[in-house]
């Protein structure tokens, strides 16, 4: 599943005409206005491309699944994935490397106490 939200989609729930810049500021975590405003000044700069790669995105494009994130906080996680994923796979290290520290200091201080508990673990190992 987590192949479907690093794709590009087109955002029809949020579009004005095809969804390629909604598609496009989902995609890139960035406000859809900035993406529409550099369409049309694109277009406006004489060249027919902008315009173009609209058209023919539109038609090729898939559009985003109705329940494809299940909140705003993890459609911002995708997001920050798409954009940089090798932050993204350093902070899940980091967090695995903290909940690993907190687990390590439960099962001390559960096995400091008590020491039938630690004989057990030790015999587990």
């Amino acid at each position: 599943m987590s192949a479907s939200r690093t794709k590009f989609y087109l955002d029809k729930q949020n579009a004005k005409w095809l969804g390629v810049c909604s598609g496009l500021a989902d995609y890139m975590g960035i406000d859809v206005l900035w993406i529409r405003v550099g369409m049309v000044l694109g277009t406006l700069m004489g060249s027919g491309f902008p315009l173009l790669a609209y058209i023919v995105i539109g038609i090729m494009g898939t559009p985003k699944p109705f329940a494809l994130y299940g909140s705003n906080e993890e459609a911002r996680f995708w997001q920050g994935v798409r954009s940089n994923p090798s932050a993204s796979a350093r902070d899940i290290r980091s967090r695995f490397r903290d909940i690993d520290r907190r687990i390590a200091d439960i099962e001390q201080y559960y096995t400091s106490h008590n020491r039938r508990l630690a004989d057990e673990i030790d015999a587990l190992r």
